[in-house]
């Protein structure tokens, strides 16, 4: 079943945003910096920066997000090396969630009208990622997508799609290998 997408249009406050922006960076760069074996302190940054997190989570350097405070993970997440999250809409990971290395989370849009862009509009729209996901590495999923509990996104893939649950998927464009 196919999930509503929620597209908002955003034409905030540049200067607000832009701020917002430089104070999330600079707490992913301080995270970053972070000596690998000060796990504690690594996982207190990462409170700082993301807005939602349950009690047993890893994010592996270098992670980068624009906002941060829109983000959530669930119970049991592990992030690889590498991890990057456009986050102007919400990216919310659910419990025992596997994510590889390299991989995008991208909730941003621009319009293809070039006469809008130079406005600066731009939307979003979020991306929800289930329970029991396992994303292999080098993926990107694009704005607005749901991946269902239980499936696997297989390596390279390009998620532009909703992808249900209790499936293997892969490829570009990602689609369904097989049900599990």
């Amino acid at each position: 079943m196919q999930t509503e997408k929620k597209i908002s249009l955003r034409k905030e406050n540049e200067k607000e945003l832009f701020f917002k922006r430089v104070k999330c960076k600079s707490l992913c760069h301080k995270y970053n910096g972070i000596s690998p074996d000060m796990l504690g302190l690594r996982m207190e940054m990462i409170k700082n920066i993301i807005g939602k997190t349950k009690s047993i989570y890893l994010i592996e350097q270098p992670f980068m997000c624009d906002y941060g405070y829109n983000i959530s993970v669930g119970e049991n997440f592990y992030a690889n090396h590498n991890m990057l999250i456009l986050d102007s809409a919400s990216v919310s990971f659910g419990d025992n969630v596997l994510i590889g290395p390299n991989c995008s989370f991208y909730t941003s849009m621009h319009p293809t009208n070039k006469i809008l862009r130079e406005k600066g509009i731009d939307y979003a729209s979020p991306i929800t990622v289930g329970n029991n996901v396992w994303i292999c590495g080098n993926v990107t999923v694009l704005p607005g997508v749901h991946i269902g509990d239980n499936s696997v996104i297989g390596a390279g893939s390009i998620v532009n799609k909703d992808i249900p649950a209790n499936v293997i998927a892969a490829g570009n464009p990602c689609d369904i290998i097989k049900r599990v």
